[in-house]
């Protein structure tokens, strides 16, 4: 009788064992896959990560907002030129030179309006490139191979009452993980969704760049957009402090320590890559 129990308890033992294991692991996996798609997804530019929607954003400007965008040009360079025309005193003092100047301008405004998604997709190349970069020297990814035979080599030296509590403590927060992981997913479209919802008027702000009054709405327009690209490398710095400390945190000795500390630290990567789009304006000076 009492070998049948043993060998039932080892059985319930190699159970808990074997899904306490499953569930940190699986833990470990959705994060790793999380965070690559961060890695892919923030170096692409807005052309790269859906050619569909870009093509779609792309007509909506060139139809729509473009047109729009030239009658406001047009009524900020003669507004220009009738405040030119009164600042010389109603052409009593003439100067040639700010005719020229002010043609000079004209040819420079439409210049900007034409090529205005060349500009932006600059932008983002500049800073596709800085990702690109940075990538060589972060690392998100996380082996957790070794992790997962010191972890079954402690688990057996547990008993089963403590390793079912475990389990079901592993079990509840590999879903809190699993809903973490939706959260970055989320963070991450939303900024591509922002991209692109940004880029469709580009040309808007992009007219009133070469006037001295109106130009404040083009000038902090290209730092929101500057803000926007290089959002992704303060996302991608982010990843790395969290695969740094992660790291440290799956090979420490103690199992709850070691759960409790990578949820945390899930829990501010998520808050922190919530914040890197207010702290990537901050360094822009967008508002």
């Amino acid at each position: 009788m009492d070998f049948l129990f043993d060998s039932l308890k080892e059985w319930i033992k190699e159970a808990l064992i074997g899904g306490i294991t499953q569930n940190y692991q699986n833990m470990f996996n959705e994060l790793n896959m999380r965070v690559g798609e961060i890695a892919v997804q923030v170096g692409q530019t807005p052309e790269g990560w859906n050619s569909g929607v870009f093509s779609m954003i792309k007509s909506l400007s060139d139809t729509v907002i473009i047109p729009i965008a030239g009658m406001i040009l047009t009524a900020v360079l003669c507004i220009e030129l009738i405040q030119m025309v009164i600042n010389h005193n109603n052409m009593q003092n003439f100067d040639t030179f700010v005719f020229f100047k002010w043609i000079f301008k004209t040819f420079v405004a439409v210049y900007i309006l034409t090529n205005t998604f060349n500009i932006v997709m600059a932008v983002f190349g500049i800073a596709q490139h800085v990702i690109n970069g940075s990538a060589a020297f972060i690392t998100g990814s996380l082996d957790v191979t070794l992790a997962m035979d010191t972890l079954s080599a402690e688990l057996q030296s547990m008993e089963w009452y403590t390793l079912l509590g475990l389990y079901l403590e592993s079990s509840i927060l590999s879903l809190c993980m699993k809903a973490l992981s939706a959260c970055i997913f989320i963070i991450v479209i939303g900024r591509m969704l922002e991209i692109y919802l940004t880029v469709s008027v580009a040309a808007i702000p992009f007219s009133t760049m070469v006037n001295r009054e109106w130009g404040q709405i083009g000038n902090n327009y290209l730092k929101g957009l500057f803000a926007l690209a290089f959002q992704g490398f303060f996302m991608m710095v982010v990843i790395g402090i969290y695969a740094v400390l992660l790291r440290t945190t799956v090979f420490d000795g103690d199992i709850h320590s070691a759960i409790w500390k990578a949820v945390g630290y899930t829990i501010l990567l998520c808050f922190s890559l919530f914040k890197s789009s207010g702290l990537s304006k901050s360094v822009f000076g967008a508002h």
